[in-house]
């Protein structure tokens, strides 16, 4: 079989007109003002980002190429979400004291109607409007302990060719009634989960002990094992969250350095380890995570909402772990990556010193899109628009709204326009999201 010919290598490529911004280096933003992206097939078939840059450079390799041209917009990489509960969708905005007399009040009740599949299936199917109504186009979610709230989610996704990863929760102690699962047989459903859809098309599984408090020594024991068994797989969980959560688990593991050296002791920190929040540690804890590999989902419209704590960016940065923004809904408070970086800025702000930090747009950017896919180990695959990437990419309108429009106008530079989008953008910003292996989706 001969090679085919250029023109029908143009016929399976598309390419946009419009600016573009993708990271050339890390949290190093590169906005082209009339810039070309075009996207074609690998060898494998997906549909990937084949070249970037200016228009004027680009346009003449690509002779004959239909090219949607978008003036006055910006294409950019779909959002990375790197916490999110699912079945937290309904508890979104419900009044708490706090950590725990919200699980106890509002989302343990909400999540144990999730045994009912049909439940499940609308659910998921209104939370993945609401990513892609966001431009989240990968996303690291919780289902519950119900093994049909997987199999909603995932299969969702699939027939949305969404990139997800999701698990089944551990918990089977210190939980009630309808959502406390068998010690073993959560293990064997969470392994038979595993077998069902980790790698299928764009999805992951994460295995998903829901807290150290929640699972007992031997379930925590036997997903540690499955993490071995699983090298590939996703490890998802909370650490060092809340100050009484903090304090149960002195109680539970007196012996223990501390929360997070808990999860070592069973095997649980390793690349694609994933733990959200990660406020109330150390040094040490710091350094651990580094040196296994291990990432942490921040996520700060939830620690305001529920006075949880900051994130201490300073001490991330100091000793070098790998982290990302998460909205962690429904403790967050927003599905908007907006929204969740503008919270990000504030809580690097008011920080644990006081001195506090100030993130740049750009760092803010990169975190809910390359540097939250880096931390997923997912660098170069999604998260990011250069060659290689999957095109999953969203369409943004800077003149969304009659106050951004009057602001993004008057931007000098690219962090004035990053940060005006940042502060006053919302899902109105979002006109279209493209995902790479599916048709496009219209935005609001």
């Amino acid at each position: 079989m001969g090679k085919p010919d250029h023109c029908s290598i143009l016929v399976n490529m598309k390419a946009w007109r419009a600016s573009v911004l993708y990271f050339a280096d890390p949290a190093q933003a590169v906005l082209e003002t009339d810039g070309l992206l075009v996207v074609g097939p690998d060898s494998a078939g997906r549909q990937v980002v084949q070249a970037v840059g200016s228009y004027s450079a680009l346009a003449p390799r690509f002779p004959g190429l239909d090219i949607t041209h978008l003036p006055g917009r910006i294409i950019a990489p779909g959002f990375v979400d790197m916490h999110i509960h699912y079945p937290q969708l309904d508890v979104i905005g419900s009044p708490a004291e706090g950590l725990l007399p919200w699980l106890e009040n509002y989302t343990f009740p909400h999540e144990s109607r999730f045994s009912d599949a049909a439940h499940s299936t609308e659910v998921a199917s209104f939370f993945v409007d609401e990513l892609l109504r966001h431009g989240v186009t990968t996303a690291l979610a919780f289902a519950t302990s119900h093994p049909a709230s997987v199999n909603a989610l995932l299969g969702e996704a699939q027939r949305r060719k969404l990139r997800m990863i999701a698990g089944k929760v551990l918990q089977d102690q210190n939980s009630p009634d309808g959502v406390r699962d068998d010690t073993e047989q959560g293990l064997i459903d969470t392994e038979a989960l595993i077998s069902r859809w980790h790698g299928v098309d764009r999805l992951g599984y994460a295995i998903t002990p829901r807290f150290v408090p929640s699972c007992s020594e031997a379930q925590l024991r036997g997903a540690g094992q499955l993490a071995a068994r699983y090298a590939d797989v996703w490890i998802q969980s909370h650490v060092a969250e809340n100050k009484d959560e903090v304090a149960w688990v002195k109680e539970l593991y007196p012996q223990a350095r501390s929360y997070l050296s808990v999860y070592e002791q069973f095997g649980l920190l390793r690349p694609r380890a994933v733990y959200a929040h990660c406020i109330h540690i150390d040094d040490e804890d710091r350094a651990l995570m580094r040196s296994t590999g291990t990432a942490a989902a921040v996520s700060p419209t939830s620690n305001l909402f529920l006075g949880s704590g900051f994130f201490d960016y300073l001490g991330a940065d100091r000793t070098g772990f790998l982290y990302g923004l998460a909205s962690d809904v429904g403790g967050g408070t927003s599905f908007s990556p907006f929204h969740t970086m503008l919270a990000a800025y504030y809580v690097g702000r008011e920080g644990q010193t006081k001195a506090g930090v100030s993130l740049s747009p750009q760092q803010l950017w990169w975190q809910h899109t390359g540097g939250a896919a880096r931390a997923l180990g997912l660098e170069g695959v999604v998260g990011n628009l250069v060659p290689g990437c999957e095109a999953d990419f969203v369409i943004l309108n800077p003149q969304a709204t009659p106050l951004l429009a009057r602001k993004t106008a008057q931007a000098g530079s690219l962090d004035e326009l990053l940060f005006a989008l940042i502060v006053l953008g919302d899902d109105r910003v979002i006109e279209q999201v493209v995902i790479s292996q599916a048709k496009s989706a219209s935005g609001p």
